[in-house]
């Protein structure tokens, strides 16, 4: 089980969608709004959009993009699964999920000042979210730096389903090593 590397975040996407399902249904046709560094996580959304049937809307700073060879391994993604925009604001029009994650991950915090200034229009802000859909939900993989990648009015805010999202980390952790070592599906 791939719980977390420097390029892929598996577990927490399953827990972000199951969050999603939970809160406004199915995922399929939907549009992410994926805003700041082009991590794991990303590539993580890029691959769930490839095989669900939904969009994801991505943002990074010039330096920070995805490398989509790298997300899709090589494959060719399915066509309209992700579209790149400059503007993060941009991103986030039409949104049904705004989601974004720490500026400095794990293993990089010796560039931290450097991402510091590159991601500073990348913080995920109330303007932001109106951008989206009224009904969007905003989530953060945790722990978040408010004031930096999001702010506490979004992150506190009543569009926020961060807390769901992480205690739904255990719940679907679990039922992955179920399905994994009974070779079935609970229910």
């Amino acid at each position: 089980i791939n719980g977390l590397t420097n390029e892929f975040h598996p577990c927490q996407i399953l827990a972000d969608i199951f969050t999603f399902i939970e809160h406004r249904g199915s995922i399929k046709g939907k549009v992410v709004a994926w805003v700041g560094d082009g991590n794991n996580m990303a590539n993580t959304w890029l691959q769930a959009a490839d095989l669900l049937g939904f969009t994801v809307h991505v943002s990074t700073p010039g330096g920070y993009e995805v490398d989509e060879k790298l997300a899709f391994g090589g494959k060719t993604p399915r066509e309209g699964c992700y579209k790149v925009f400059k503007d993060p604001l941009e991103a986030c029009k039409g949104a049904d999920l705004v989601t974004t994650d720490v500026w400095t991950s794990m293993g990089y915090e010796a560039e931290n000042a450097v991402r510091m200034k590159a991601f500073a229009d990348w913080c995920v802000d109330e303007e932001m979210m109106q951008a989206a859909k009224p009904e969007a939900v905003f989530m953060h993989c945790l722990p978040a730096h408010r004031g930096e990648e999001v702010t506490a009015e979004v992150i506190d805010g009543p569009q926020s389903v961060v807390w769901d999202e992480a205690e739904n980390r255990m719940h679907v952790q679990k039922a992955l090593m179920e399905y994994l070592l009974l070779g079935r599906q609970p229910g």
